[in-house]
């Protein structure tokens, strides 16, 4: 099992250190660094920036938002990003939620998963540099009965395959990206339920298109703290799986709420989204079940953080990518230290 940081949405007052974050799980010899974006910095930008202040690390987009960009568009990213990069990026992908598609990009959340099918097969056609034509439900190239011609991308990737997750929580969407991609990009994920919620979603999906798990890329983003009170380091993230698990999406379109349920707590997960919506965030982040919070997140000292990587290794994770709390540099740069000495502490390393 790899390590990865995740780095998470740029400009919010910690840039100059997420950079040094970066540069420092570079040097620890992390496999690879996530960035995000939502509706605020823009993926590409940041990862462009870290790259060319990297050596080693390979830099991911988790996600780069579908109703964001043209497929043709994300394939001429992801190829430019891989030739500046000397063949270091990761193509994440993901449809992002309503609220975002539909009032910030203008574009109708319907039919995500033949959308995003039929994405990912432009990108990967146009990637391999031949002539791009396709006729789909929601993209022909070129446009009948115009002036359009088949063109093709003229930048050439340092790889001839650039490594395609999707970030996938429902599992028809798992089912899909077990299919299609080389990864799956999670969150909120429990070893303890990972089967049923998870990989075994995963795997009837490789076994449609005739695969096998091996190779396959499991990644997870999983938040640390470390520390010797277990109880308030769980409390520091009850806000941040409150939002998830409560406000994330509408109350009839939840992805996280309904991934709760899954795992077991379908009354929690209603008091925590009844709570939240209502606008009492302190009493929805007080009603999430501190087993909830123990099973996704890594807290506590550091040989407890390395049983429970030891739990993420049996349940089938390649990629763990952390996500140190915090907003100290220090703080965040002692977390990713102590991520390296629990995965060898674990004998993972």
């Amino acid at each position: 099992m790899r390590l990865g940081i995740n780095l998470g949405y740029w400009g919010a007052g910690m840039d100059a250190d997420n950079l040094a974050v970066a540069r420092e799980a570079d040097r620890l010899g992390y496999a690879v660094c996530w960035a995000a974006e939502a509706y605020g910095s823009d993926g590409p930008t940041v990862l462009s920036w870290v790259a060319a202040q990297t050596e080693r690390i390979d830099v991911g987009s988790a996600i780069f938002q579908i109703p964001a960009r043209a497929p043709a568009m994300t394939a001429m990213t992801a190829a430019t990003l891989d030739s500046l990069s000397g063949g270091r990026f990761r193509l994440g992908l993901g449809v992002s939620g309503p609220q975002v598609s539909e009032g910030w990009y203008g574009v109708k959340f319907d039919k995500p998963l033949a959308r995003t099918r039929e994405y990912v097969e432009i990108v990967r056609k146009a990637m391999t540099r031949e002539r791009l034509s396709y006729e789909g439900q929601h993209w022909t190239l070129p446009l009948p009965d115009g002036p359009g011609k088949p063109i093709k991308l003229t930048v050439h990737p340092v790889r001839e395959h650039i490594p395609l997750y999707i970030a996938a929580i429902g599992p028809k969407n798992l089912e899909q990206t077990g299919e299609i991609a080389e990864g799956a990009l999670l969150i909120f994920f429990s070893p303890e339920h990972a089967e049923e919620t998870t990989l075994g979603h995963l795997r009837a999906g490789r076994e449609r298109a005739g695969l096998k798990m091996d190779g396959f890329d499991v990644c997870p983003t999983v938040p640390l703290a470390v520390g010797d009170d277990v109880d308030a380091l769980a409390d520091v993230f009850r806000p941040y799986t409150a939002l998830y698990v409560g406000g994330m999406g509408s109350r009839k379109q939840n992805f996280y709420n309904s991934l709760a349920q899954r795992m077991g707590y379908e009354r929690e997960a209603a008091e925590i989204q009844d709570k939240y919506l209502a606008g009492e965030k302190d009493a929805a982040a007080a009603a999430v079940p501190r087993e909830l919070i123990d099973s996704t997140t890594l807290i506590g000292s550091v040989d407890r953080i390395a049983d429970r990587m030891q739990a993420y290794a049996d349940a089938g994770v390649t990629t763990l990518s952390l996500a140190p709390a915090g907003f100290a540099l220090e703080e965040r740069l002692t977390s990713l230290r102590a991520g390296v000495e629990a995965l060898e502490r674990a004998g993972l390393a």
